[in-house]
């Protein structure tokens, strides 16, 4: 009975990694694919079982060197490893009961949230300019590092800004409230500047291989959709720009699902030019990305400006939680309650 348990050790020591709960491509170097071939997928942005197993046959045959053939192997040997059949409600029920969530910074907003952001899921967060879309994920790029047992998920941040609007100082203020050091906090967020769409896109395989090589807790994309506003402009370009926004979005879910790391992005509004809006006197203002974006995200935040520093979240999809409200306040030191 001992060498058994040994041999799930050793087997378990291999395949997986400290880092992530993804099964490390290597993995498949037991079943038959040579280490060659290993290198041509991870030099594709491929770093995981998971990534090849969820990858469709095509994607895999664009690859230079991969075959037909040698992609069915692939798959082949990829879901003998990665569970990809059907789960009890009662196991998916159990895993969920596990979920870590990551602390706004807010009581109020963590209690409509049902705990905070969700890991293993996309938050899209939308409002206009200074409705606090940026604060928040300042916040939340320091409270993943936290202990669990005070909000956190004790790993690193990825930070993809695409507006320019990053500031580590925010960072520092933040790792002040907490009592933690600032330099620490500043070494454990890996930031990349996005200048196009393509850029995006590559630095979410370049994402990939950090997250093997280090716990990552949270990734941060502020703002996903700014650039595909400029990249593709008139109705002309919009089916391109849709399918590549669904290929950006599809990245995110996989590295969400893989290494069940918590995603926020963050969006911008448009006003909505037809009169029902104004005619009931609705909000006039909706999120851009049409159904595409709509379908990707879990859950959908809408924020909006209040009195001085209060702003009012909204849950405006979810699929677990209620459409409710609640407020919060851009302080000094990032995200918090509001002091009556």
């Amino acid at each position: 009975m001992a060498s058994t348990a040994s041999t799930v050790n050793v087997q378990t020591e291999e395949e997986l990694d400290e880092y992530t709960p993804a099964k490390l491509i290597k993995a498949l170097e037991k079943n038959g694919i040579t280490a060659g071939d290993i290198k041509k997928l991870q030099d594709a942005g491929y770093y995981t079982v998971e990534s090849v197993a969820y990858a469709p046959r095509k994607d895999l045959i664009t690859i230079k060197g991969i075959s037909e053939a040698k992609a069915d192997k692939l798959l082949q040997e990829a879901s003998k490893i990665v569970m990809m059949g059907f789960k009890s409600a009662t196991e998916i029920h159990q895993t969920r009961a596990n979920i870590v969530y990551v602390t706004t910074g807010s009581k109020e907003l963590d209690k409509l949230l049902g705990g905070g952001i969700e890991t293993g899921s996309i938050t899209e967060i939308f409002g206009e300019f200074r409705s606090g879309k940026s604060q928040l994920c300042h916040t939340l790029a320091v409270n993943c590092q936290l202990p669990i047992c005070m909000g956190g998920a004790e790993g690193r941040c990825l930070y993809i800004d695409t507006e320019n609007t990053f500031r580590p100082e925010r960072l520092v203020a933040v790792a002040e409230r907490y009592k933690i050091s600032g330099s620490s906090v500043l070494d454990n967020v890996a930031y990349a500047r996005a200048y196009n769409t393509d850029h995006q896109t590559q630095l979410l395989v370049q994402a990939s291989a950090m997250m093997t090589e280090a716990r990552y807790a949270l990734l941060i994309v502020d703002s996903a959709t700014s650039l595909y506003r400029t990249d593709y402009s008139g109705r002309g370009e919009l089916n391109a720009r849709q399918i590549h926004l669904a290929r950006f979005l599809r990245m995110l879910l996989r590295l969400a699902d893989e290494h069940g790391i918590a995603v926020v992005i963050t969006n911008q509004v448009v006003a909505q030019v037809d009169g029902a809006a104004s005619m009931f006197g609705g909000d006039q203002k909706k999120p851009i990305g049409g159904h595409i974006l709509a379908h990707s995200s879990t859950t959908r935040l809408y924020l909006r400006k209040g009195r001085g520093e209060t702003r009012i979240c909204k849950i405006y999809d979810s699929p677990c939680l209620p459409e409710s409200e609640a407020t919060f306040a851009i302080n000094a030191d990032g995200i918090g309650d509001v002091q009556e």
